[in-house]
């Protein structure tokens, strides 16, 4: 070998030793993936003097163009990765016109990690050196490497911002989880009166929910309770409900109706949801000296009412449309009944009577129907629900948000 290709042989290695050092130092030092195309398009063009290149990459299970640049549309619209690509396997040579769709292009060199394609670069030739050899044939093992090199950076970058995305998401929703169970009230408040028994079980489908439910004292002498289901499921609905929970705590008053409190629940929902969404609502204010019950149920799953002397049971479906499905409720009517004896009365969402059993789409309502119709107390009657239910979180029959509020009211006690 002459000292003159012995001295280019170094030059080259020594170019191509520093153009690797350069890409290694970019990504040690965490170059954003942006800029870090932008420099390997440097490289590309100036450095390496190729004027035409595209590169694909196969991401969120499609083909996607990551850089392209001394092309034109009409140079690559008819290139249809799935089919075209399919049978390249080794770097393959095209300027021999075997393929029209490559006419604006020499070379076609796919690019791997760990023994699958996961990218392909389109490239032109240039001038041949004084051998007669083309240097982008002399070196397309080293624009394959370099590339290769590149392209498994930027997917690694990419899969460690979107864990890191991921991993922030999962913890603004467990604040957010944590912060809709501050919300839930507590069964206590009314541990020490013996007019009545509260209890209730709330399990969201994801880790927050768009259930809703509540219950608290107006006076010494009545209280109210209420149970919702927005329509969806997620963040959005959960926000919604969160909303629309701080408007019912901020309207409803002693002095106030159940019909005024429900149109102007309806208004807000209204304007806040855009028409978009609407919200299931049963609502109820009881009052102990009368033993009277008041309540509208809006487009709510009717709760069940059971009559300890009788035995019966009996729908609450008094009142009107879902909360938010009309700009204002015209038709809007108020139940009332007024207990004599002992009742027990259970509220739940849709989560608990979508339940399926071999084919029988009414499983999940007898299920809850036999439950309450036993002369137990209400504690035992949801726990009764949620063993035949299986209701757990391993259960792959639950696809919804599943509530259950539950009260015996006491007369005389």
């Amino acid at each position: 070998m002459s000292d003159g290709k012995a001295l280019n042989k170094l030059r080259s290695f020594n170019f191509k030793l520093k153009m690797l050092l350069e890409v290694t130092n970019n990504i040690i030092t965490n170059m954003p993936v942006e800029q870090l195309i932008d420099r390997f398009h440097t490289m590309l063009a100036k450095d390496l003097k190729i004027n035409k290149v595209l590169i694909y990459v196969f991401q969120e299970n499609s083909w996607k163009i990551i850089l392209k640049y001394g092309v034109t549309p009409e140079d690559y619209d008819k290139i249809v990765p799935e089919r075209d690509f399919e049978s390249i396997k080794d770097i393959a040579v095209v300027y021999s016109g075997t393929d029209p769709k490559f006419s604006a292009f020499d070379f076609v060199i796919p690019l791997y990690n760990d023994d699958k394609i996961i990218a392909y670069m389109l490239m032109d030739d240039f001038d041949a050196e004084d051998d007669g050899m083309s240097p982008s044939i002399r070196n397309l093992q080293f624009f394959q490497t370099l590339t290769n090199f590149i392209i498994v950076s930027i997917q690694n970058h990419r899969l460690v911002e979107e864990n890191m995305k991921q991993e922030r998401f999962k913890k603004e929703m467990e604040m957010a989880a944590q912060m809709q169970n501050m919300l839930v009230p507590q069964t206590d408040i009314f541990a020490n009166d013996k007019r009545l028994c509260v209890d209730a079980f709330y399990m969201p489908h994801f880790q927050v929910g768009g259930d809703y439910y509540d219950f608290d004292y107006l006076s010494k002498d009545e209280m109210f309770f209420c149970i919702a289901d927005v329509s969806g499921k997620g963040m959005s609905a959960a926000i919604l409900m969160s909303n629309f929970q701080a408007s019912l705590k901020a309207l409803f008053v002693p002095d106030m109706d159940l019909k005024t409190l429900v149109r102007r629940l309806n208004r807000i929902v209204v304007k806040n949801s855009n028409g978009d969404r609407f919200i299931t609502l049963f609502i109820g204010r009881y009052d102990f000296k009368t033993n009277t019950l008041r309540y509208i149920n809006a487009g709510h799953n009717a709760p069940l009412l059971y009559n300890c002397a009788t035995r019966e049971v009996k729908y609450l479906n008094t009142g009107c449309v879902g909360i938010g499905m009309l700009d204002e409720i015209i038709a809007l009517e108020e139940g009332c009944i007024t207990f004599d004896n002992n009742h027990k009365l259970l509220c739940f969402t849709d989560g608990v009577v979508e339940f399926e059993s071999a084919g029988d789409l009414d499983f999940g309502l007898n299920v809850v129907k036999k439950c309450v119709a036993q002369d137990t107390d209400i504690k035992t009657t949801i726990a009764s629900i949620i063993q035949s239910l299986d209701i757990q979180r391993s259960n792959t029959k639950l696809f919804d948000d599943i509530t259950l509020l539950g009260i015996d009211f006491y007369v005389n006690a």
